[in-house]
């Protein structure tokens, strides 16, 4: 610890917390528009396609489905591989400005992949790939198909990773709709969107936003976000700007000078969140928001169930069944903190499925 580090105003896990779920708009509901959300989160993990509805019912005031879906249709945000290498929602040009920042990690990426493509020329298969696309959105499996017939001794599904992190490949709609079903069907951001991509922000201005909107925060805490590396360089450059602070391990922790920190005893409602949100992957240190009791426990195997929170923290999962929305908790709830997850599961059924009758139900305990 620098003798800097060791002088800064000590941020607690509840203060972190508070100042964490105010940015990412769950301390109060939002009055801002899905786009200007999407815009100030930095993009929503969209790795399904309820997420992001999801994602925005628990954060924004007034908030309807058909408003992001109407976003999507016009092609003002897009779905397409960014962050640590997962499908995000994105603005348009977010869309065109984020996904050359990650290149390089996409690039690294494609090495692990390299046995299986022996012999292929990736300058050439990216201008194959893009024509194929550009002609028509194609699903993975046309497009690995047809970049098979040129490269036959290719591993298949290497060829198709190798597009896919060689080009800016977006999911057209009706995929990503709410309420419509679609396979996934691909085409270059550019070509969707109409315009060219653009030069890479300046990392100066991504760590802005980024603290914006997950802030306070380490610089390894940034790059668990991005999913890059070698980031500390552009922290330096802003420090003159930024406040310090350290959590209660001693780690060095930057800031927005006027971004919010609410008193640690503000209070936090309860809020269902869907799967694999944002608020609990952009962390190097989750503890902000997931109690260390509970690491790992909203996930089994390969699946990831949507979670909820109780005062600001990791508190269970949940599930819609047929009929009912039924709440897991890890733990045990007081009557109050009942009462408040029926209230607020019965907003967010009425926001995302008006005309469908559901019962609520508290599950068993989840040990």
């Amino acid at each position: 610890m620098t003798k800097t580090t060791a002088a800064a105003p000590v941020l607690g896990t509840r203060a972190l917390n508070r100042a964490t779920l105010d940015r990412q708009l769950l301390l109060r509901r939002s009055p801002l528009s899905a786009q200007a959300a999407v815009e100030h989160l930095v993009g929503l993990q969209a790795q399904n396609v309820k997420p992001p509805y999801l994602a925005l019912a628990a954060r924004l005031e007034g908030f309807v489905p058909a408003d992001l879906s109407r976003l999507m249709a016009e092609r003002e945000v897009v779905r397409i591989v960014t962050l640590r290498s997962t499908i995000h929602t994105h603005t348009a040009d977010d869309c065109l400005t984020l996904r050359p920042l990650v290149q390089p990690a996409r690039d690294r990426e494609l090495t692990t992949f390299r046995k299986g493509l022996g012999g292929v020329d990736l300058d050439r298969l990216a201008v194959l790939a893009r024509e194929l696309v550009e002609e028509g959105p194609r699903t993975m499996k046309q497009l690995r198909e047809a970049l098979h017939t040129e490269w036959p001794d290719a591993d298949p599904q290497a060829l198709g990773i190798a597009a896919r992190c060689r080009l800016p490949l977006v999911q057209v709609t009706p995929r990503g709709l709410w309420g419509q079903s679609g396979q996934v069907a691909l085409t270059t951001a550019e070509h969707w969107l109409g315009r060219p991509a653009e030069p890479a922000p300046a990392p100066e201005d991504v760590v802005l936003r980024y603290l914006a909107a997950f802030g306070p925060a380490s610089v390894k805490d940034m790059q668990t976000w991005a999913g890059l590396t070698r980031l500390r360089e552009p922290f330096e450059r802003l420090r003159p700007r930024l406040l310090t602070f350290r959590d209660d391990n001693g780690v060095e922790l930057l800031d927005l000078p006027d971004a919010p920190r609410p008193d640690e005893d503000t209070p936090a409602p309860p809020r269902f969140l869907p799967e694999f949100d944002n608020l609990l992957l952009s962390h190097a240190d989750r503890t902000r928001v997931v109690p260390p009791e509970y690491w790992g426990r909203s996930w089994v195997g390969n699946l990831v169930h949507r979670t909820f929170l109780v005062d600001g923290f990791l508190a269970g999962v949940w599930k819609l069944e047929r009929d009912a929305l039924v709440i897991e908790p890890f733990g045990s709830l007081t009557r109050a903190q009942r009462a408040e997850l029926r209230a607020e599961g019965e907003r967010m059924l009425g926001v995302l499925y008006p005309d469908m009758p559901y019962d609520i139900r508290f599950g068993t305990v989840i040990a």
